[in-house]
């Protein structure tokens, strides 16, 4: 199981690239794995304001469907227009082709609330 150590994380599962004032969400290696074979993907639409905690999209696979949580507040900026038409980059790619959305962070988040590479590990290996 990949664990990008440049990478931030949280308990439910959501990967994020901090870049500025930006921040790329999308399903951890392991949430991918766990889902089996994405059939279907939910995104929010850009504008859309998000609470950190709050529903940002679905995920559908063969085995269930699951909901990706906003690791941060904030603005949602851009989706991933590829994930329409080919849903499975999430389980072939989940840190680069399968990233889900990017948003705008809200001023204040803080970005040491959410996992190190480190503390991720130990979460999925318990």
């Amino acid at each position: 199981m990949e664990i990008p150590e440049t990478l931030r994380y949280t308990d439910d599962h959501e990967w994020v690239r901090i870049d500025g004032g930006r921040a790329t969400i999308g399903i951890t290696d392991f949430a991918q794995s766990a889902l089996g074979d994405v059939v279907f993907v939910q995104l929010p639409e850009p504008g859309a304001a998000v609470a950190r905690g709050a529903t940002l999209g679905e995920v559908e696979s063969t085995k269930s469907v699951s909901e990706v949580y906003a690791p941060l507040a904030g603005v949602v900026i851009e989706v991933n227009p590829e994930l329409a038409s080919s849903p499975e980059r999430l389980n072939s790619d989940p840190y680069g082709l399968g990233w889900l959305c990017v948003i705008e962070v809200a001023t204040g988040e803080d970005f040491a609330t959410l996992l190190t590479a480190e503390r991720y590990r130990e979460l999925t290996q318990s």
